[in-house]
């Protein structure tokens, strides 16, 4: 049998003989060997399908790569939100949990791992991407140990998103589960330089976390006209101000309507809250008790989130805690400054006093009076919308795909060795 090793040579790979132990791991590794001279990889992408920022910036990301030849398969329970068309490269797998009277929840990890592996054998993956580290780490952990008992070697990136570590991560419950996991993966990213420092401070983690930014596409995110649709929500040209989330605790929802309470009393506005999830019924009964609900508009969970961030004046986060804040993202991208909080990732986003102001959570009369300047100084809001422009584009999807695809190509020249 021949054994074959790889050397990295100032970018060029010599091929050393000797002995090698299977024709499979052999011919992993010209599998392997090949990429790096056609830089086209097949590549698994596991996420959570909903409207959350994992999964969005997951289906964006393999939308992105598969419009740079890569052949993306996305596993997951559901269809991706985003991914609602057709699109050359890409490839979507079910994961069908079906219930058994046995378990009184369906055992969505097991089936995970199942077709992991499964699509990984006969689509013969180079390597997978997995967001969000629960449970999907710890998943691909699973199938990769399954996969090597077949003598196949499954490279795995774990990209971390904030509230898997932050929230959910920190529970003793779960802890040792993600702590394990993302020290047992190939690769690991995270959302921002912030989440980094929290991970390594909540965790005792004995690898590097490379930091690759969320990102936005400037073919769907971009400042289009709207006037039409403007003037049916502000029709006396009142000004309009927006907040795009899933309705948690964490993102201080009720915030944005105080906030708002104040800036109404002061400045003729309308605000659009677009979203849905569990503060959502407490935060109506909020607009009726303050008495502004003429003037506030629930929209719920929106697909065309950009036509409406385009008739924006103002976007309102005051989250908690938020290690990236891919909303504020794309309200920039759209020329919609940002009054946000100053927690997690938020600042390496939004620059206070630039394209946007910022505050500690809970400082709701600070932020309202942040909003009411902008709103009042015609010159310092369109500064402000350029600036917010300017800055959105240092995270263009453009820019970032590249740190991707080199990280990924870092991994797997890493595998080749892990092969023999």
């Amino acid at each position: 049998m021949i054994r074959v090793k790889v050397v990295n040579a100032g970018g060029y790979f010599l091929l050393l003989l000797s002995d090698f132990p299977t024709l499979s791991r052999f011919s992993l590794f010209i599998r392997r060997f090949e990429i790096f001279s056609s830089r086209n990889m097949k590549i698994g992408i596991v996420c959570y399908p909903t409207y959350g920022g994992s999964g969005v910036v997951a289906t964006e990301l393999g939308l992105g790569l598969a419009r740079k030849g890569h052949e993306v398969h996305f596993i997951t329970y559901r269809r991706p939100v985003r991914l609602a068309h057709f699109h050359e490269n890409v490839f979507y797998h079910e994961v069908d949990t079906d219930d058994y009277p046995l378990f009184e929840y369906p055992p969505y990890d097991t089936a995970l791992a199942s077709t992991i592996v499964d699509v990984v054998q006969y689509q013969n993956l180079d390597l997978l991407h997995v967001h969000y580290a629960i449970p999907h780490a710890a998943v691909a952990y699973m199938a990769k140990k399954i996969l090597l008992t077949q003598g196949h070697y499954l490279p795995v990136i774990t990209t971390l998103h904030g509230t898997d570590i932050t929230l959910v991560g920190n529970n003793r419950a779960f802890a040792a589960v993600v702590e394990f996991s993302i020290n047992k993966s190939d690769g690991v990213t995270a959302v921002s330089q912030n989440l980094k420092d929290d991970t390594l401070r909540l965790f005792n983690i004995q690898r590097d976390i490379e930091v690759i930014y969320n990102f936005i596409d400037f073919e769907r995110f971009r400042k289009t006209n709207k006037d039409h649709f403007k003037k049916i929500i502000a029709p006396d040209g009142e000004h309009i101000l927006a907040h795009t989330s899933n309705f948690r605790k964490v993102k201080r929802v009720e915030d944005v309507i105080y906030i708002f309470k104040q800036v109404h009393d002061q400045v003729p506005s309308k605000l659009l809250m677009i979203g849905d999830g569990p503060e959502r019924q407490n935060t109506e009964r909020l607009c009726r008790d303050l008495g502004i609900c003429d003037d506030v508009r629930f929209l719920g969970k929106q697909d065309a989130i950009e036509e409406l961030l385009a008739i924006c004046d103002l976007f309102i986060m005051p989250s908690e805690s938020e290690s990236f804040g891919l909303a504020a993202l794309e309200a920039m991208a759209c020329e919609v400054p940002v009054i946000s909080s100053d927690s997690g990732g938020l600042p390496e986003v939004n620059i206070h006093g630039v394209t946007g102001f910022t505050s500690q959570p809970g400082k709701v009369d600070e932020m309202a009076r942040y909003a009411v300047l902008l709103l009042q100084d015609k010159d310092m809001l369109a500064q402000f919308r350029a600036n917010a422009l300017a800055q959105a584009q240092r995270f263009d999807i453009e820019n970032i795909l590249p740190h991707y695809e080199a990280y990924y190509e870092e991994v797997l020249r890493k595998s080749v060795v892990k092969v023999e």
